[in-house]
């Protein structure tokens, strides 16, 4: 049922059936074993997610590097400069546009998500073993349809 819990309540949905709940609990699913997975390398999810992008789609510049991690411009410069003094990434001026910098994974970045990639893989088959294979493709393409919509 789905009445407010309180009588001055406004009319929320519970919180059991709440959409920014149920998404926080699903992403605490995925997202523990993978952040105790890379506890062993000293990185964070955001970290990652930086890196994963670029592996995946080469050099980038800065705000669409952000928009691909799901993250904030300002805290991806910040980042980076990080990443950066960890040889994790490199950085370069466009040669279009000086105002600009194109972002690229170096050798050891992509070295840590080479040697992080067996145990990765490992946890999504575990977590799509357990909820299903079609379920999962039904659920990331809900999630794509839900992201797709207007704010």
């Amino acid at each position: 049922m789905n009445q407010p819990s309180h009588p001055d309540s406004p009319g929320f949905r519970r919180t059991s059936r709440s959409l920014p709940i149920a998404l926080l609990r699903a992403r605490e699913t995925v997202m523990g074993p993978i952040r105790d997975m890379l506890s062993q390398s000293g990185i964070n999810e955001q970290k990652w997610r930086v890196l994963r992008v670029l592996d995946e789609e080469g050099p980038m510049e800065q705000t669409a590097l952000a928009a691909r991690a799901c993250l904030l411009l300002s805290s991806l410069t910040r980042i980076l400069k990080t990443m950066e003094a960890e040889d994790l990434l490199s950085r370069r001026v466009d040669s279009a546009d000086r105002r600009k910098s194109i972002v690229s994974v170096t050798d050891r970045g992509r070295d840590l998500i080479h040697r992080h990639s067996p145990e990765s893989a490992a946890i999504m088959q575990r977590l799509e073993g357990r909820f299903g294979a079609d379920r999962m493709e039904q659920l990331l393409d809900l999630l794509e349809e839900l992201h797709e919509l207007e704010p």
